[in-house]
């Protein structure tokens, strides 16, 4: 199985959005890689839920890959933010995937957490100048992260 980790800011969509709707595409990704691990995913892998541009940033729940493969509707939306003109329903460039809410953590794990336990080369989201919104996590970082945030992987 393969971990992840996906960012949002939280006066976008947080946790607690995830815990009340129970599902939700995880849509508005535009970067290449990103969404090239999102096309990545398969079905019941696991995501945790990182708030982004917030204090403090984190990890602060998990949630579960629930449909993969979904083409990303905003981008066909010229209302959107995350509109592409040069996207087009025949042929679409975002694609995302559905995600279920698993878990809020008993702790969240913090920006500064993280870098204290990982080093950049162990866990993209410390790595200087990453900025990316969809990140893979090793499964040994995974299971010590589950432990310190209490999370059941």
């Amino acid at each position: 199985m393969a971990y992840w980790l996906m960012k949002s800011e939280p006066n976008v969509y947080s946790i607690d959005d995830l815990k009340r709707d129970g599902r939700t595409i995880w849509d508005g990704v535009r970067n290449y890689q990103a969404r090239n691990f999102l096309q990545q995913m398969r079905l019941g892998e696991r995501a945790f839920f990182y708030h982004s541009n917030a204090d403090p940033p984190g990890i602060f729940g998990l949630m579960e890959i629930t449909q993969i493969n979904l083409v990303d509707p905003t981008q066909f939306d010229p209302n959107s933010s995350y509109y592409d003109p040069k996207s087009s329903r025949d042929q679409p460039r975002w694609w995302t995937v559905e995600v279920g809410y698993l878990q809020t953590c008993v702790a969240p794990l913090t920006l500064a957490d993280l870098r204290q336990h990982y080093k950049p080369d162990e866990f993209l989201v410390i790595r200087p100048g990453n900025r990316l919104s969809v990140l893979p996590v090793s499964p040994s970082i995974a299971l010590d992260i589950a432990g310190k945030t209490g999370l059941n992987l």
